[in-house]
């Protein structure tokens, strides 16, 4: 499986079941980390030096196995384009050893390249005689196409409860107060397809409407987006006595944001978003979310209890969804409260890790 360094929402999990006392305790693992690129930059890129490391890896692994004779291997792939071909490799490399394989995706994309003869293929190929472990039910459809949904599992990711603190009390959490100027968080790199320039077109509507709020970005930097060309969409729209871009936020200072924020909002459209865990965070922190219909978001957010999901591309509509939270802290305060109770019940590291050694046991 992928694990850090580059920090990215599959490796996370990768670490997280690495270090899992719990999984750890119910079988006998031996890991293999199959990330090759060396920063997020990295990821997707072709080279001689990364081709020399994927051929190193190829033989760690076929050496692993014949020593270990594993029961199962677990491997988490990437659903397309030439990190597929890569990882299509290695799954039947894995076959021909004569081993039971599961894979657990992170991603998506089969779908978009189905059509494709050669994909298509290799999609045939690489999906029989295997099971699948998918992050939500809507995600089925990417893969409809190849695997039976009696071969599928569902499991959606958890992250580990750092707040300290159990479901919301009936009271305002701390850091939400009436009367002050409503704060909206969003947290992500500084990308389009992210959502970052949607955003800023519905803060506009909402200001021509005389809405008052401070909406804190808090990300990255990309070539897409640089604080200047940022700096330059704000002013454009004449937000800059309402937004404020405040970079990368690690540890205690991300906390501080969410804390502070009365509402998340991430209206992404990013083509491989599958489970974003930052929506998991949000809700950990009692923040009621609007987001997108994109990949499992739907079975994160449940539209009108725990957030407001829009239509991608739609600012109209996410201007909107905004100003009912704008507008009504008791709906901010009611949403919050449902959507930490839901993280608590599902999105838990604790729950993930349980749900993760029965599909394994199953399998096994």
């Amino acid at each position: 499986m992928h694990m850090p360094p580059p920090v990215h929402g599959a490796a996370m999990v990768g670490q997280y079941i690495h270090d899992s006392e719990l999984i750890n305790g119910e079988f006998e693992i031996h890991y293999i980390n199959l990330t090759t690129a060396k920063n997020l930059q990295d990821i997707g890129k072709v080279g001689m030096r990364k081709l020399f490391d994927f051929f190193k890896l190829l033989k760690k692994i076929r050496k692993a196995v014949k020593n270990v004779k594993p029961q199962l291997v677990y491997v988490t792939p990437n659903a397309c384009g030439g990190a597929f071909y890569k990882d299509f490799v290695v799954v039947e490399m894995l076959k021909r050893l004569g081993c039971k394989v599961i894979v657990h995706y992170h991603n998506k994309g089969v779908s978009t390249r189905q059509n494709r003869h050669l994909d298509n293929a290799l999609y045939k190929r690489f999906f029989k005689n295997i099971k699948v472990i998918l992050l939500s039910e809507c995600l089925y459809e990417d893969v409809k196409k190849y695997v039976n949904r009696e071969d599928v599992f569902v499991c959606g990711n958890g992250i580990p409860d750092i707040t300290n603190h159990s479901t919301c009390p009936d009271t305002v959490a701390s850091g939400h107060i009436d009367g002050k100027v409503p704060h909206v968080l969003f947290l992500s790199n500084l990308l389009i397809s992210k959502g970052v320039v949607v955003l800023l077109d519905a803060l506009k509507v909402l200001k021509e409407k005389g809405c008052c709020f401070v909406c804190d970005f808090v990300g990255g930097e990309t070539v897409e987006l640089d604080a200047a060309m940022f700096q330059n969409e704000v002013a454009k729209r004449g937000l800059e006595d309402m937004v404020v871009y405040h970079g990368r936020k690690y540890g205690s200072d991300k906390e501080a944001f969410l804390n502070a924020a009365d509402m998340f909002v991430f209206p992404t459209f990013y083509p491989n978003e599958c489970f974003p865990l930052v929506l998991l965070e949000a809700m950990q922190h009692h923040l009621p979310c609007v987001s997108t219909t994109e990949g499992g978001i739907p079975g994160i957010i449940n539209d009108g209890k725990t957030g407001f999901l829009v239509p991608k591309h739609d600012a109209e509509n996410l201007a909107d969804k905004i100003e009912s939270l704008l507008t009504d802290s008791a709906l901010r305060q009611r949403m919050g409260k449902a959507g930490r109770e839901k993280f608590e019940r599902e999105f838990t590291l604790e729950v993930f890790e349980k749900r993760m050694a029965e599909i394994l046991k199953t399998c096994v």
